[in-house]
């Protein structure tokens, strides 16, 4: 996921400064890309500026800095759009930040884009699950470290397997309350929300 998408569909909201995207990155942001550092949102926002994407205007502020206020421009709002709809391929890992970036995203900007996103990420996951869930995990050793515990090995393996199962299976579940919810117009009942967490399918 390139982050200056995020960009974008925050610009999408409203204006931002610099210092705004910022905070916005050392809370929010952190659950979707580790360590961004802020001279990566600066280098992204000038290159933005460049590519047309977003312009600026200078806001003066008494006895500080003036600040930098960004906007989407035409472009970038085409930009934008672009990615929400683009096709999406899941990763073998679950709960991926690409995903869940796009999903904040899209479901706000375009609905049917957001419903397209959940059906691929279900039909990867639930086939993903039919193809490993029952999978054989047995752990072979052969002339293994005179330290390694093989009864924990397995013990981890299977603790880890059976962890990481109920997680997808949340995940699952979480997906599906919400493409019942788009495509109805309701919201589930329940308030369930996704673990956040990997594991094994």
């Amino acid at each position: 996921m390139k982050f200056e998408y995020v960009l974008l569909a925050l610009l999408s909201y409203r204006p931002f400064s610099g210092y705004d995207l910022r905070k916005w990155v050392d809370t929010e942001g952190q659950f979707l890309r580790s360590r961004a550092h802020h001279s990566q949102i600066y280098r992204l926002l000038g290159r933005m500026v460049d590519d047309g994407w977003v312009a600026y205007e200078v806001d003066p502020r008494e006895g500080r800095p003036d600040a930098k206020v960004y906007r989407l421009t035409p472009r970038g709002r085409d930009v934008l759009m672009e990615w929400v709809r683009s096709p999406y391929d899941p990763p073998s890992r679950f709960q991926d930040a690409d995903f869940l970036a796009r999903f904040s995203f899209a479901a706000p900007l375009d609905r049917d884009a957001a419903i397209r996103l959940i059906r691929t990420e279900l039909t990867y996951r639930r086939a993903q699950i039919a193809g490993n869930r029952d999978r054989d995990r047995r752990i072979g050793f052969e002339n293994p470290l005179p330290e390694l515990d093989q009864d924990l090995a397995r013990e981890i393996s299977d603790e880890l397997h059976a962890y990481g199962a109920s997680s997808v299976d949340r995940w699952v579940a979480w997906l599906e309350g919400l493409l019942r919810r788009l495509e109805t117009g309701r919201p589930e009942s329940d308030g369930s929300t996704p673990t956040q967490t990997g594991g094994a399918a």
